[in-house]
């Protein structure tokens, strides 16, 4: 999060027009990040301020969503980044794949902006929620063996 106090959405797409309507969608609310490829997403998900979750597309040149999303999640200063993939790969065997990488969702292009902004918003809540929880257990502990 941002010291606006706004999340921080990483959008991975080489496609301009697609990063350009998920902007606009998203930017009222959230601080934006863009990268166009599989290795500049890898670099902004670990600078900071670190993304509260990642829109990321399966289908770009070089290393694919998928790539992105092992390697996201082999690291540990990435691994709590929730990933959903935006992407116009709509066989289930796709999804699967995303899913059983580690991400947290699966939308298929062309996408309905309301319910991209309602799962967008569903999942920081819950990325809130979950790093609220680890907080205090971290204090908790400090505190059981202090």
């Amino acid at each position: 999060m941002t010291s606006n106090g706004k999340p921080v959405i990483l959008i991975v797409d080489d496609a301009p027009v697609n990063v350009c309507i998920l902007y606009g969608l998203l930017s009222g609310d959230h601080c934006i990040k863009v990268a166009d490829s599989g290795a500049s997403a890898l670099e902004l998900a670990a600078d900071d301020p670190r993304p509260d979750l990642i829109l990321l597309d399966v289908m770009m040149p070089g290393m694919d969503g998928y790539e992105v999303c092992r390697r996201l999640k082999e690291k540990e200063i990435t691994r709590d980044i929730p990933v959903i993939f935006i992407t116009t790969m709509a066989e289930e065997d796709d999804e699967a794949r995303g899913l059983d990488l580690g991400a947290v969702d699966y939308i298929v292009k062309p996408f309905r902006p309301r319910l991209v902004q309602a799962r967008v918003h569903n999942h920081l809540m819950f990325k809130r929620q979950r790093d609220t929880l680890a907080d205090t257990v971290r204090e908790r502990t400090k505190e059981l063996y202090a």
